[in-house]
Order: structure tokens, then sequence, then C-alpha cells
């Protein structure tokens, strides 16, 4: 910690920000970078950058701008700077570690579980565009670990919304949740479930439909009970969609007009 960059964070900061001796704003830039004191680094990165935007000079001001933003944990500005790093400064060095910072800033700003979802759908935009632009970088397998972590959540987030209509009754609701959960995350540890409430939910709905709907409603059930008896023959669930499956071929059978 220098003892010039001791001065200036006490008393000549703002002259250092006024001065038009850009190697001076350099020198205390890369000083105040080193000592941690983003928030400065980044004023002085900032007004480096606007005066060399092209270059060396330029590059790495604008690189450390973003790592500056990145270490005060404002992740929307980070991924803004390293993003438009990849871009700007493509044949650089450092163009994929700011591709792969970009793509861990927009995970950084993935809300819970409980929140809306979009920025999780951008985040994992984010870390496919790395890894389909560095199919070999050393970092592709950190960005499928965080990619299988973010599908789960999306995968939880889904199978919360789905049940909650199960859990209020809304039969109708629920079955077509549950199809289309089982379409969005098909190879989810969930199917089983899934498909259970769907023909359990289809049975209210056949059993509590007006007569003239009956019929293809029964349909439908028994579709769904075949289906899941032939994925899963040994489920916990199978005396019951069994018992289920047997009352729609009943109703069919007594009211099959040929």
């Amino acid at each position: 910690y220098s003892l010039t960059l001791l001065i200036v964070s006490c008393s000549g900061f703002n002259q250092v920000m006024k001065s038009d001796d850009f190697e001076l704003k350099r020198t205390y830039a890369n000083d105040f970078f080193m000592a941690s004191n983003w928030d400065r680094a980044a004023a002085l990165y900032e007004q480096i950058y606007q005066r060399y935007s092209q270059g060396p000079i330029g590059e790495e001001a604008y690189f450390r701008l973003g790592m500056s933003y990145y270490n005060m944990k404002d992740f929307y500005l980070a991924e803004y700077y390293f993003k438009n790093f990849a871009t700007r400064f493509f044949f650089s060095n450092q163009a994929e570690e700011a591709k792969f910072l970009s793509a861990m800033c927009a995970v950084k700003n993935v809300p819970r579980k409980s929140l809306d979802q979009a920025e999780t759908y951008q985040a994992l935009q984010s870390l496919q565009e790395f890894v389909n632009q560095y199919p070999n970088s050393s970092l592709v397998d950190s960005c499928n670990r965080v990619m299988d972590r973010l599908n789960l959540q999306l995968e939880d987030k889904a199978w919360d919304n789905a049940y909650i209509y199960y859990h209020m009754e809304q039969y109708r609701g629920a079955a077509a949740a549950m199809d289309i959960f089982i379409e969005d995350f098909p190879s989810t540890k969930r199917k089983e479930e899934a498909m259970f409430i769907a023909a359990r939910s289809s049975n209210f709905i056949a059993e509590n439909s007006i007569e003239s709907k009956k019929f293809e409603r029964y349909e439908l059930l028994l579709q769904r009970c075949v289906t899941f008896a032939e994925l899963f023959p040994s489920s916990r669930h199978s005396d019951e969609v069994m018992n289920i499956r047997r009352k729609a071929e009943r109703y069919i059978s007594l009211n099959r007009q040929d």
C-alpha cells in the first residue's frame, strides 16, 4: 500500500479525477486496484477507457473496470462490462475469461426459487453461449455443473407450480400442469409421481364430468393408466392405478357406441 496511495486516498482523489494526466490516473487506478479499493479504481478506469478506448491501455482498463464491479458485488454492471469486453476485445488473451465471468455474473443474479425465474433462463443462456464459443475450455465442466444446478432449480419451481393445482383440488389444472412439467423436464426423477398425479386428477375429472363428456375423459384416463403401467410396472402406485384403470375400462365397455 504505497505512501502516494495513502495520501491520495485521504485527500487528493478528486484532484486525480480532475487531472488531465492520464499516466497519473493509470498509476493510481492500478494502485487502488491492487489495494482492493474497488470503487475508486473503477472511477479512474472508466476515465482511462474513455481516453484510450483502443489498444492495450484501454483493454486493461475495461477488464479491470469489470473486475472492480465484480468485487464490489455489483454483478449487473460487472456482467455488462465483461460481456462487452468479450466482444470489443475479441482477440484478447482475457476474452475467454471475460466471457466466463459474464456468465458467472448472470448466475450471481439468479433469484431464489420462489421468485420469477426469468434471470435463471438468462444465466443458462449465457453459460451455454460460453460452452458453444469455447468448447475446449477448461471451464466447460464448471459451466456444465452450474447449468445442472440451475436446471434443477427450474425443475423444482415448475414442480411446485404444478403441484399447487393438485393441492388446491383444481384437478383440470393439475393434470395439464403435470403434462407440461413432464414435457419440459423429460428426464426428471419426478416423472412417476407427475404421471400418477395426472392420472389421479384425470380420474376426478372423469368422475365429475357431465354425461356428454364422460366417455372421452374416461378414454383419456385409460390411456394415462396404460402408459403409467408400461413405464412403471413396479410403482408403489400400481395398485391404485390398476383400480382406476379397471373403473375406466368398465365405464367404456358399458357405454361404448359401436
